[in-house]
């Protein structure tokens, strides 16, 4: 068993904000819970902060206690509520969300989001606001440096459930579905939800396909007996999923094509095991992080173990997905 290792020094921080940006993510809230609780046992002030960067533009502050986060720990989604901002993106919005910080008398910042998250809170970096910690939370598991997000261990259960669904009606009228994921710019989700499903085929925007091997998967599948073609398809793939269905549907392959977007219901649910223990190690790491005087990074799943890493390095870099999943997932769909 890892033994964790509680820091002895002590920074002179005593009152921190955490807030949750972009996308929600399951396992959220087990973050802001693990970040608050921990905090306040090593004598800090903790504030979340509402509707992510809009809400601390707006200076929409709130102190949180011991008591504001029990029975969040099960809950999809974030109660802190997040919001896209475009504002953060320009000087005046980055220049008046460090207003509201020194307003507040916040000496630092816990960002929980994506990657368009953690670039804002290196922009708050530039613009003088130094002490910034990062967990990363979205499902598309697309941020570089780290095996695993906040999030992603939940989807891809809720793809798994979808699809297995999916696959009774797919037999019972002897067709191929298209299933879209999440993923505009990695294909993770789908190659990983491919491999759990036993579906016949991941299209990702990392490994473009011919139409024409899409047809030949599914009339192959027909010409072998199968009862159903089920090919998992993100959303940044080259072709859009309705316009591949109606090009697949113009040829004699079998079945006949159905197309159907799992859409936000990847976002919701109850978070696995697995995402309220990332979530919490990630969270606990941050308040370990505060303590010992390290900013500017994020906290990073890296072979098991939680390390910092700084954010400079991470934003503007997406992971890539696994040669080797793309490669198991295509002998075992034969």
């Amino acid at each position: 068993m890892e033994q964790i290792e509680v820091s002895n020094s002590e920074s002179d921080i005593r009152t921190i904000a955490v807030l949750t940006s972009g996308g929600d993510a399951p396992g959220m809230n087990a973050a802001i819970r693990a970040v608050t609780r921990a905090g306040i046992y090593f004598g800090m002030k903790v504030y979340g902060v509402h509707d992510g960067f809009k809400g601390l533009i707006n200076g929409d502050f709130e102190l949180l206690s011991r008591r504001n986060v029990s029975g969040v720990l099960n809950l999809g989604g974030t109660f802190l509520r997040t919001a896209r901002c475009d504002e953060i993106e320009t000087p005046h919005g980055q220049r008046e969300a460090v207003r509201q910080l020194n307003n507040e008398g916040i000496e630092a910042l816990v960002i929980i989001g994506g990657d368009g998250s953690m670039a804002g809170g290196q922009a708050l970096i530039e613009k003088g606001f130094e002490k910034v910690v990062g967990i990363p939370g979205t499902i598309d598991n697309d941020i570089f440096g780290t095996d695993s997000c906040v999030g992603v261990d939940t989807a891809l259960n809720t793809i798994m459930e979808a699809v297995d669904k999916i696959r009774d009606t797919a037999a019972s009228h002897s067709r191929a579905f298209l299933v879209q994921t999440m993923g505009r710019e990695c294909g993770y989700l789908a190659v990983q939800s491919a491999m759990i499903s036993g579906a016949e085929m991941a299209l990702v925007p990392e490994d473009p396909v011919p139409v024409e091997e899409i047809a030949r998967t599914i009339e192959n599948s027909y010409k072998l007996g199968k009862k159903h073609c089920i090919i998992i398809i993100a959303e940044g793939y080259q072709v859009p999923m309705v316009e591949l269905g109606q090009k697949l549907d113009k040829m004699d392959l079998g079945f006949t094509t159905r197309a159907i977007n799992l859409s936000y219901i990847q976002r919701g649910g109850t978070p696995t095991s697995f995402d309220r223990i990332l979530a919490s190690r990630m969270g606990f790491k941050t308040i370990q992080l505060i303590r010992e005087g390290t900013f500017g990074v994020m906290t990073a799943l890296q072979g098991g173990k939680i390390i910092g890493l700084p954010i400079v390095d991470v934003i503007g870099k997406h992971r890539s997905i696994s040669e080797e999943y793309l490669q198991i997932s295509n002998i075992l769909s034969r």
